[in-house]
């Protein structure tokens, strides 16, 4: 009788790539440029301009990016002006200037942390510890259920 199995290993099936949900953002992602990093800059607050911020951030080196250089992310087709979005403009800046801007507020994120566990921590006593040690033991069950006495 001869065999009719077909190995398996000799056969391929066709993978189904199952489709998976993900939510769109309210903000779009620009075509990326090389060289540069894009974020999303509040220009309003409660409705007012606030152009103090704006200036700021233009300092920092964020510039606008114009409607034209991305026509994708307009979605009703108007190309004059700036990308702005609710109340956000896209803006662009080098990556330089990006990671060095993450760094600063990085470094003086973690020393607030810093000064805040100092402060907390200056009035532990050694009798009564803010925190115990982060060591741990185990102990076999002497005295515990019936079995043992």
């Amino acid at each position: 009788m001869a065999d009719t199995k077909i190995n398996r290993d000799l056969t391929t099936r066709e993978k189904t790539a199952r489709v998976v949900y993900k939510p769109t953002s309210d903000l779009p992602d620009p075509t990326p440029e090389p060289g540069y990093g894009y974020r999303y800059i509040l220009t309003h607050i409660l409705g007012k301009a606030d152009h103090t911020r704006m200036s700021r951030m233009r300092r920092d080196g964020w510039e606008p990016v114009k409607a034209a250089d991305h026509p994708e992310l307009m979605i009703d087709g108007n190309e004059q002006g700036n990308v702005e979005i609710g109340g956000l403009i896209l803006c662009k800046n080098s990556i330089e200037n990006i990671r060095a801007y993450d760094e600063y507020y990085a470094k003086q994120a973690s020393e607030q942390m810093e000064s805040v566990d100092n402060s907390f921590m200056k009035d532990n006593d050694p009798r009564m510890r803010k925190f115990a040690d982060r060591q741990s033991t185990t102990t076999r069950g002497a005295g515990f259920g019936a079995g043992s006495k």
